[in-house]
């Protein structure tokens, strides 16, 4: 069995933190989207998604310099705060490691930003070597591509997958997969009622997560 842990929300405790600097962005350029309103629209998507939304939103592009002044700003939030762990998943990817069951990360984050929230909080050494981006293929959550690729790269068949995830998009495209889908639910800001209606299954502690991936 492989085990496939979304980055954002699931691993890192970055939601908040990253969603308050695109916000704060997006604003400086028109478009006065609260926090949660952020979050509501562009959580658990591709950045190539989330442009594509808020471009059409705008009815413009945005500057070529957009992304990385927003980047640089999110970073510098991460080490100010400091970027944490969500509760207990460290111990829980230990423990489903030490269960003989394999694990990777598919996250809509590029490379380089997982390598640095993952580097920032310890986590990194867990999944090198084994961590996909939605930059790999042509379609970020919701559609399974992203998935898909994980399943074909670690060489397991999409039904012997367990995604973690805690945005809709990403239930969904866990569902599209095959995939069996667990949805972390013990952010604040978790949104329970769509995640359930996409197919998740809710938990709202890491430390149900061995037991519920051997269930």
């Amino acid at each position: 069995m492989l085990v496939i842990f979304d980055c954002d929300g699931v691993l890192v405790d970055s939601e908040p933190l990253a969603n308050a600097s695109f916000s704060r962005a997006l604003k400086a350029q028109g478009l006065d989207w609260t926090v949660e309103e952020t979050m509501r629209r562009l959580m658990g998507r591709s950045l190539k998604s989330c442009f594509e939304i808020v471009e059409a939103e705008l009815g413009r592009k945005l500057p070529d310099d957009f992304l990385e002044k927003m980047q640089a700003v999110t970073y510098q939030s991460f080490r100010d705060a400091p970027l944490q762990p969500v509760p207990g998943v460290r111990e829980a990817v230990l423990a489903l490691q030490a269960d003989g069951l394999a694990t990777c990360v598919a996250s809509s984050g590029s490379p380089e930003k997982m390598r640095f929230t993952l580097g920032l909080t310890g986590l990194w050494d867990l999944f090198e070597g084994r961590i996909f981006s939605a930059s790999q293929v042509p379609r970020g959550k919701p559609f399974p591509d992203l998935f898909l690729h994980a399943a074909i790269a670690m060489d397991v068949q999409p039904f012997d997958c367990v995604v973690v995830e805690d945005s809709v998009p990403g239930v969904q495209a866990a569902r599209l997969a095959g995939m069996r889908a667990l949805a972390y639910a013990g952010a604040p800001y978790a949104d329970r009622d769509s995640l359930g209606a996409a197919g998740g299954f809710l938990f709202t502690d890491m430390k149900q997560l061995p037991e519920l991936v051997r269930e």
